[in-house]
């Protein structure tokens, strides 16, 4: 009862966690402009996201720029385009396999099959963290780096947006799922491996059984 429990909060994570890589992947607020020196009071807040870039006015208007050039990308921002995508596939396919492995679920056949199911979709989530963190760690490195940079001028410098922490908290839900799911179908087959079951051969059988019929006539 405490797997199945601790299964289904893992499941709760994990959906927390695929909302989260959605919206950190589409969110347009990746890098917004640092409020440094002579900035601080602006009228204009300039946000630059995966897909687009945004422009907030203080008269309350909204325009966006649509990113349509792969190309002229830097790396770091096709890299994590390709692994924030990936997050997300993984993530939603690892709920769906681990909707069929988990205790509280009829799905998914017998015990084995569960176990399997189980212990498949905590690998997904595992590797829907990973490349969830990977492309915010780097994006936020990227940032940093640039904020530190004496040749950039102060007006131009940024800082991390709503959406990298949107993405590192849901990476991290992602993997702690993963973990629990993994370790529960790896704790209730660990006893099978170690006490495997023991099967005696028929002709055995027979010749114990006629031995102890023998000693009695």
């Amino acid at each position: 009862m405490a797997s199945a429990s601790l299964q289904f909060f893992a499941f709760i994570l994990a959906l927390f966690g695929v909302l989260g890589a959605i919206t950190a992947t589409l969110l347009p607020n990746w890098k917004v402009n640092a409020d440094v020196g002579s900035n601080i009071i602006t009228a204009i807040t300039q946000m630059q996201g995966l897909w687009m870039d945004c422009t907030w006015y203080s008269t309350g208007m909204f325009s966006c720029t649509l990113k349509y050039s792969v190309l002229s990308l830097p790396v770091y921002i096709q890299a994590a385009r390709t692994t924030m995508v990936l997050s997300c596939i993984l993530s939603a396919l690892g709920v769906c396999i681990a909707t069929v492995g988990m205790k509280c679920t009829k799905l998914g056949g017998d015990a084995d099959s569960k176990s399997h199911a189980c212990f498949a979709g905590g690998a997904c989530f595992l590797l829907a963290g990973i490349f969830g963190l990977v492309p915010t760690s780097w994006y936020t490195r990227e940032i940093i780096s640039n904020f530190l940079d004496q040749n950039i001028p102060e007006s131009s410098k940024q800082e991390p947006g709503g959406a990298v922490y949107t993405g590192f908290i849901s990476a991290a839900f992602l993997l702690i799922a993963g973990v629990i799911f993994c370790t529960s179908c790896v704790k209730k087959q660990q006893g099978a491996w170690m006490y495997p079951p023991k099967h005696y051969p028929a002709n055995e059988q027979e010749s114990n059984a006629g031995y102890s019929l023998k000693d009695y006539v």
